[in-house]
């Protein structure tokens, strides 16, 4: 870090760059010119007088993740969104890991890694410390934080086993199954004695998930032109039972079709759906009411009570090699904004990361 002076107290002053949202995104994808970086000084420190018990962090790795799209768009129903839109100006708010430089809180102490809500930006204050969360298996790799161990991870293990509710023997259809959330489902599909097919957007994507991964099978979408359903049908001549939605759109419509008698949806997300100007339709409903289908929308922010069991399962799954992770890892907050973007369009493989600092 650029020093920055010294404040009142004789402490030295340092840089601290963060990433900002210059103006609310009304329709369609969002461009690298709606954020920019801006660069202030910050005392590395809780500042005196700060009444509530707080810590100041600095930031290692930066998560980015499709649900930020959302609160680029100012909304004029503040309840009807899973949380409130960035504030134009102040630093876009996401998931990190990051290092405790200072403490007011009986829980944490500097030294102390923790991962959990953070600024976009090199040194955050976290006046909510309830948001954090201790790393606990610093053996394995903290950029894990930010997806497998954290809150991707927590989305894919509560959304599957809490709304999913496998059963050994069942069949399971993930799509954006190469992205963050879905190549963990479809590995927690595989230990649950699934039979589990992953849906992505290149012939790259599909060879990794069935080599890398070990989905059974996987397909282009892209390749299939209109007929989603018949490729479905292909992939699972008997049915789905689970449905693990991460795309929403034409996929979940061809999957409602393909869907068995008492099947599952699980809505974890709909990446198709979040630039569009106007969402598209979904015609087969019918099938919901013929076929007994339970469709559940899944927010992870309800879950976050399995975390401690979660993690410690999670991380045997790590040690013993029954989870693989893959990482896109860009470098430098500079970067931040051109990484979420190209998020949108699909051109990372794997959990997507901001490196901001060294560990």
């Amino acid at each position: 870090m650029d020093g920055g002076g010294v404040d009142g107290y004789g402490m030295k002053m340092v840089r601290n760059r963060k990433v900002v949202l210059r103006r609310y995104v009304t329709a369609g994808y969002p461009i690298v010119d709606d954020m920019e970086v801006v660069s202030s000084t910050v005392m590395p420190r809780v500042p005196l007088g700060t009444m509530a018990p707080a810590v100041m962090v600095k930031n290692i790795y930066l998560s980015c993740d499709p649900w930020m799209r959302g609160r680029m768009t100012k909304h004029d129903d503040a309840t009807a969104e899973i949380a409130e839109d960035f504030v134009l100006g102040e630093a876009m708010v996401n998931f990190g890991v990051s290092k405790v430089v200072d403490s007011t809180h009986p829980v944490f102490a500097a030294g102390d890694l923790v991962w959990g809500l953070c600024g976009w930006e090199e040194y955050s204050l976290i006046t909510q410390p309830e948001t954090l969360h201790k790393i606990n298996h610093p053996d394995l790799p903290l950029s894990y934080y930010t997806g497998v161990l954290g809150v991707t991870g927590l989305t894919a293990y509560a959304a599957f086993f809490e709304v999913g509710k496998p059963k050994k023997g069942e069949t399971v259809f993930v799509s954006a199954a190469s992205g963050a959330v879905g190549q963990i489902v479809g590995q927690l599909a595989k230990i649950a004695g699934c039979y589990v097919v992953g849906s992505a957007g290149s012939d790259e994507k599909v060879t990794l998930l069935k080599t890398k991964f070990g989905f059974h099978d996987a397909f282009n979408y892209k390749k299939e032109g209109n007929d989603l359903t018949g490729a479905l049908r292909r992939c699972f001549p008997d049915g789905i039972d689970i449905y693990f939605d991460n795309v929403g759109g034409a996929t979940l419509d061809a999957a409602l079709v393909n869907m068995r008698r008492g099947g599952r949806v699980v809505v974890c997300g709909m990446i198709s759906q979040y630039n569009l100007q106007e969402p598209e339709g979904v015609h087969n409903v019918i099938q919901i009411l013929s076929k007994t289908i339970r469709v559940e929308g899944f927010a992870v922010f309800n879950h976050f009570g399995l975390y401690p069991m979660f993690e410690d399962e999670m991380a045997r799954y790590l040690k013993e090699g029954k989870v693989t992770v893959l990482q896109d890892v860009v470098k430098g907050i500079e970067k931040a904004s051109e990484a979420l973007i190209g998020m949108f369009s699909g051109r990372n493989v794997g959990k997507l990361l901001v490196a901001v600092a060294d560990e």
